[in-house]
């Protein structure tokens, strides 16, 4: 089974998830370090629709800038998602993405429902 982590190696929940993933078996697993390899619009789209969430619901707001931007209360979901392309640290992580779906991974255990 193909698996792609979107990961921050500074984040302990993601590396949580991504040891989860390198311990499963049949797994060919795909590690992109997002704020190396920023989101594109379409893709976020794509993985919040596939994960049935909104952009506020993948909204990061402990650690970012969400508030200092106005996201918290009254932003558009596209707003959100603009703001999200020009700084991957307001997308919470991990997110991951199998054949069986997508997961944002917190907690951590949350991967073995797609595993």
């Amino acid at each position: 089974m193909q698996a792609t982590i979107w990961h921050n190696p500074n984040c302990g929940t993601s590396r949580k998830t991504l040891a989860i993933l390198e311990a499963a078996p049949d797994i060919t697993l795909t590690v992109i370090e997002y704020l190396r390899h920023p989101y594109k619009k379409e893709k976020l789209e794509q993985l919040f629709a596939d994960a049935g969430l909104t952009a506020r619901d993948a909204l990061r707001t402990r650690g970012s800038r969400a508030e200092e931007l106005g996201l918290i209360d009254g932003a558009t979901n596209d707003t959100i998602l603009d703001e999200m392309t020009s700084d991957p640290m307001l997308v919470e992580r991990p997110f991951v993405e199998t054949e069986k779906g997508v997961r944002l991974c917190r907690p951590q255990d949350k991967v073995l429902e797609i595993l």
